[in-house]
Order: C-alpha cells, then structure tokens, then sequence
C-alpha cells in the first residue's frame, strides 16, 4: 500500500472522470470554440453567480491574471503574509505585473478589515497606490484555515468605500464552504475576481477557473494568452472539472474527518510538540527534537507513506479522493509506532 498525503494535488481522476473525458466535445479553445470549456466556465460562474469565467491551466495563472488586471505598474496589494501568491507563486507578482506586497500577519493566515484599512496607503506621491486586497481561503498555511462569513463581508465592504478590488484565491474554496456551510453564491457575492482550483480536492488532473465580470473576464483572456495559457482542445481537461464540479464537492466532508483523525492521532504523540487546528483537509504539525524533519520523512517512507516538510521541523499532510479509510488506518498504525 502506498499512501501519498503530501498534497491534494497527488489525486488520479476516477474511471467515470475518465470516461467523461474520453467522450468531451472540443475545438479550438483561442477561437473560443471549445464547446466543453465554454462549459465549464459557464458552470463555475453561475454557481458563485459572476457573470463569466475564464479555465486556465493553474491556480498560480489565474491569481497572476487576476493581480495582473486589478492592477498597475507600481502599485500596492495588500496580503496576509502567509498568502500563496506571495510565497509559492514564483515572485510572479513583481516579475509579471510589477507590483509590490504589502503584507500583514494575520490570525492564522487570516486578514480583517481593520487589519487592511492599518495598511493602506494614504494618496501621496511617494507612496504606492494600494489598488487591491487578496484573501486566501483556506489558508494553505495556516493548516487549512476556514474565513467566517462575516469577516469577508466586512473586507468587501471596506474595499468598496475606499475603491480597492478584492481577489480570493480560492484554491481550496470548496472545502471552505463546506466546512463553514456557506453558499456559493454568498461568497461570489464577496468578490471581483475568484480563482477557483479544479485539480485540488475536487480531484481534476489539471486546472482552474478565474471568475469575475465580463469585462474582468474579456481583459484576463488577453492576459492568459501572454503568459502562455492559451489551450487548444482544452474541452478534454474541462470536462474532467465539469465531472469534479457535479461529483466531488459534497465528498469533502470525508477527507475533512480523516484529517481530523490523524491530527487526534498526533496530539497523543510524544515527539508532536504543536498541531495547527484542523478545520479541513490540511494537517501541519511541528516535531520535538526526537526527529529532524528529514528523519521523520525517512521513517514513514520505509513504510511508504509520503509527506511534505513544510518548514522547520514542520510536515504537512493532505487528505484528498484517493485518500482512504485503509490508508488513513495505516498512518495512524505507523505515527503511533514511531
């Protein structure tokens, strides 16, 4: 048995996945002929109820695209500093749209409105004009963390008094709404732009989808096809999200439980010194000075168990679809017997 829980991303689409694949419709996506992407981008809009929505081949493109047209040459976005687009998108914000970071240390990745209205700028020459707000949820670092409702609410409703645009990075959104059991549409609802990720928990192979309004959308395409993200007869990688859309959200609940177990398991654990609070599929945990964490990744691959060092003497594991209850038995088997 192998169990790989370094990410969510490590998932092999289902044989109804595939079939669906294997049967799409497709043509000339650039010409905007690709009947099956249309689809697909159609599908996510009116479910977070914007009005178009744009697949792109990452979660990484549609966040630069999104940074890309909120913004110019110059200017300020403000993120927490735990924030994927900040520390695991390749400095793509300076290097592709010459912005720069304004980054604030939130409460487990997680940014309010009086934090933002602190940070920013005021309208002088010598400061950078603070243009947009980007929010993550859930935070990929702060252990899957769930934003309330509220609280996005009350950012949105600075963001429009004091003119900025407001960005989530929704690459585990669906856990989110999952685990706080709000709508989608209550959190289209919240924002300009989403970036919704297909190829995480939902199981996809590949892709994701930027959602805003139709000229939101109308500028981001001429964005992607600079960055290189125009896909030709994409229709086979969009019906496999159209499959993930349908199929796999309300699944979620079940690599949130399994998650929730292993991190029960840890906390029992002598050579656990900190477990992040597990809201959904992601468990980052810090280990005593029995084991480096090159060590401790060594004893779970002699039983082959993969897990992500995610910081010093930090390891982060990932439930997801191909994750199951014999593998989760498994795990829990191997860390109690380290």
């Amino acid at each position: 048995m192998y169990i790989d829980l370094r990410s969510d991303t490590v998932t092999k689409p289902t044989k109804a996945m595939l079939e669906a694949m294997y049967s799409a419709k497709v043509g000339d996506d650039v010409f905007e002929e690709d009947e099956t992407v249309i689809q697909l981008e159609t599908k996510a809009a009116q479910l977070f109820g914007m009005e178009a929505g744009l697949f792109c081949p990452s979660g990484t493109m549609t966040n630069q695209i999104a940074i890309r047209c909120h913004t110019q040459l110059g200017d300020e976005l403000i993120c927490d500093e735990t924030a994927h687009i900040y520390n695991y998108e390749g400095g793509g914000i300076a290097s592709n749209s010459g912005v720069q970071a304004r980054l604030i240390k939130g409460d487990r990745g997680q940014l309010t409105a009086t934090m933002i209205k602190d940070c920013i700028n005021a309208d002088y020459d010598w400061l950078a004009k603070t243009t947009l707000v980007c929010l993550e949820n859930t935070v990929n670092k702060a252990g899957g963390s769930v934003y309330a409702l509220q609280q996005i609410a009350d950012i949105k409703q600075l963001c429009e008094k004091e003119h900025l645009k407001l960005h989530l990075d929704g690459a585990r959104i669906f856990n989110a709404i999952i685990q706080a059991n709000y709508s989608v549409s209550e959190i289209g609802k919240q924002f300009h732009s989403i970036s919704v990720c297909l190829s995480k928990g939902l199981g996809a192979p590949v892709g994701s989808v930027l959602l805003g309004a139709n000229t939101f959308i109308k500028k981001a395409r001429k964005i992607r096809k600079v960055f290189g993200g125009g896909m030709r007869q994409a229709g086979y990688l969009a019906s496999a999200g159209i499959y993930a859309l349908d199929n796999h959200i309300a699944r979620l609940k079940d690599d949130h439980e399994r998650a929730k177990q292993i991190e029960n398991t840890l906390l029992s654990l002598n050579y656990i010194e900190q477990v992040l609070p597990v809201e959904t599929n992601i468990v980052v945990f810090k280990l005593t000075d029995k084991y480096t964490t090159d060590e401790f990744v060594e004893q779970l691959a002699k039983h082959h168990i993969k897990v992500s060092v995610f910081g010093k003497q930090t390891i982060r594991m990932v439930t997801h679809l191909d994750f199951t209850d014999d593998m989760l038995g498994e795990t829990k088997k191997q860390l109690q017997s380290l």
